[in-house]
């Protein structure tokens, strides 16, 4: 297969071999591509799973751009003395104003809205969760971290990029702390909760599948941050629309590596990069806190799913919708150029076309449910992170 990207020398999996030969990098890749020849749906939690689902052509792929992530995805990453931490936008415990300071964030925090307040809790907790998503993306076959501290580049990035992320779950956490209004116990069960609990996005072990995931999640989180920066910026707290801000702006940095990673699969392989898009968004992509849970919201509200009723709210506010969720598709077969791949074959058409329409037909379900959703009847649901109190939902 030709390279898409000049190739630099690849970098060995063995610690510290910074110059390996690409008999050393090929090796690592058959140890990588070891559990591929297995291939075959399991029985997992009663549903089939399918495991181990890339190609041995596909894995090659993967190995062919060591070169991509070495040029274009490590540079991405910030210097640690050259990027935010939370000390930076939080009141400074060390200084003699301390105490004043936390009284002016508390007045702030004072005038948002519980349905604020639960998208922070909600975003900060799937912030929190970063030990499932290193682990998930330790699963993908020609991509994960063999030793833990693999010089490979791509495992290098996982690492740098959980680093850069573990940011954005300190800065909401003792940001809700200091304000006072949240039930930390609460928040802080459903955390322990969604890191035993684990994700299932469906990705199949496959990196095409997991650059497709990362790709629009970063984004949507990018969104989603960017949503609750509007809101707190509407209400007057320019604190928080700062802190919603800076972790946007990581966000929106991250997700270029994804997307660039996969700029550089569909040049090579348009038939199986096109293939795995439209297979995650027949499956749809689904939130990495789709399995949130406090341990008490569904006694308590008649059996409703915490998860779908923080995400009622985000929608109910403006922070995400599902006009969102159509945005980000929009985005990436533009910029993947999907309207415009040549060389497919016969799945691959197919693959374009259901792609292309995708769209049109999420926003037309979208409408009709806005028009629903307009008409129907409201139940108070509680919610354990904000004491209890009740908020109006369908």
């Amino acid at each position: 297969m030709p390279p898409v990207v000049s190739q630099t020398k690849p970098v060995s999996h063995v610690l510290g071999a910074r110059h390996a030969t690409r008999t050393s990098s090929s090796a690592h890749s058959k140890r990588n591509m070891t559990c591929h020849a297995a291939a075959s749906p399991v029985l997992l939690n009663k549903e089939t799973i399918q495991m181990h689902s890339a190609t041995q052509d596909q894995l090659e792929c993967i190995d062919s751009l060591q070169g991509l992530f070495e040029e274009q995805i490590l540079p991405l990453l910030t210097p640690v003395d050259e990027l935010w931490q939370p000390s930076d936008l939080l009141p400074e415990s060390e200084s003699e104003g301390f105490f004043d300071q936390v009284k002016d964030l508390r007045a702030r925090a004072a005038e948002l809205s519980d349905e604020l307040l639960v998208c922070l809790v909600g975003d900060m907790i799937t912030e929190e969760a970063l030990p499932t998503y290193m682990a998930m993306l330790n699963t993908l076959d020609g991509v994960r971290d063999e030793t833990g501290r693999s010089m490979h580049p791509y495992a290098r990035w996982t690492r740098h990029w959980i680093a850069e992320e573990n940011r954005h779950g300190d800065l909401l956490n003792k940001y809700l702390w200091l304000t006072g209004r949240v039930d930390m116990k609460a928040v802080e069960q459903t955390i322990q909760q969604l890191i035993g609990q684990g994700m299932d996005p469906k990705t199949e072990n496959h990196p095409y599948n997991c650059f497709v995931f990362t790709s629009f999640q970063e984004r949507a989180t990018k969104l989603s941050h960017g949503g609750t920066a509007r809101v707190a910026k509407a209400k007057g707290d320019d604190v928080l629309t700062q802190i919603c801000g800076v972790i946007a702006a990581d966000e929106s940095r991250h997700e270029m590596a994804y997307t660039r990673t996969m700029d550089a699969i569909l040049k090579i392989d348009p038939n199986g990069g096109l293939n795995c898009f439209a297979g995650m968004m027949r499956k749809k992509i689904v939130m990495p806190a789709h399995l949130m849970d406090d341990g008490k919201h569904e006694a308590r509200n008649g059996g409703r799913n915490l998860f779908e009723d923080f995400s009622m709210v985000a929608e109910d506010i403006g922070v995400y919708t599902a006009f969102d969720y159509i945005s980000i598709m929009e985005h990436l077969i533009q910029r993947w150029n999907i309207a415009n791949l040549t060389g497919l074959n016969h799945q691959g058409v197919k693959d374009q076309e259901f792609l292309l329409s995708l769209p049109e037909r999420f926003r037309k379900l979208a409408e009709r449910k806005e028009m629903r959703k307009s008409k129907a009847p409201r139940t108070d649901v509680s919610f354990s992170w904000i004491q209890d109190r009740k908020l109006a939902l369908l």
